[in-house]
């Protein structure tokens, strides 16, 4: 897609520090690294979202991110690592090429990831639960 800085990659126009490529998809190192060793995951093909890729095209990626986050794991000595996946502006997404973060991480490290802090009451998961069900 014209612009977009990760097709730019795929395409050689920019470079990166690739760490690993396939047919379908390419890692390399975050320039904005969270930590030591923070790599993308990308598909060669543009796709916004992960709700605009294609079912087989997503397999194949996750076969790459499965890969390439064992070997940062091991690379980095990290304890754990973090799968991260923003779709839209709302939920963080800057660069609107389909994108997975693999963090490394290890313990005391500081940094932050936090989901809810407090409990749903039943009645709002019973609500969320019949919602969603119907759009599935």
């Amino acid at each position: 897609m014209d612009g977009c800085i990760f097709c730019k990659i795929v395409s050689n126009e920019i470079t990166a520090k690739k760490i690993f490529e396939d047919e379908n998809s390419i890692a390399f190192l975050d320039l904005y690294p969270a930590a030591k060793g923070h790599t993308l995951v990308i598909p060669k093909n543009h796709y916004a979202t992960l709700l605009d890729i294609p079912e087989m095209e997503l397999k194949e990626v996750s076969q790459a991110i499965q890969k390439v986050a064992a070997a940062v794991v091991k690379a980095t000595n990290a304890e754990g690592f973090n799968l991260v996946q923003n779709n839209r502006e709302a939920a963080g997404q800057v660069v609107h090429h389909i994108h997975f973060h693999i963090v490394p991480r290890h313990k005391d490290d500081g940094l932050k990831l936090a989901f809810g802090s407090k409990e749903a009451e039943p009645s709002e998961l019973a609500h969320w639960e019949t919602q969603i069900k119907k759009h599935i």
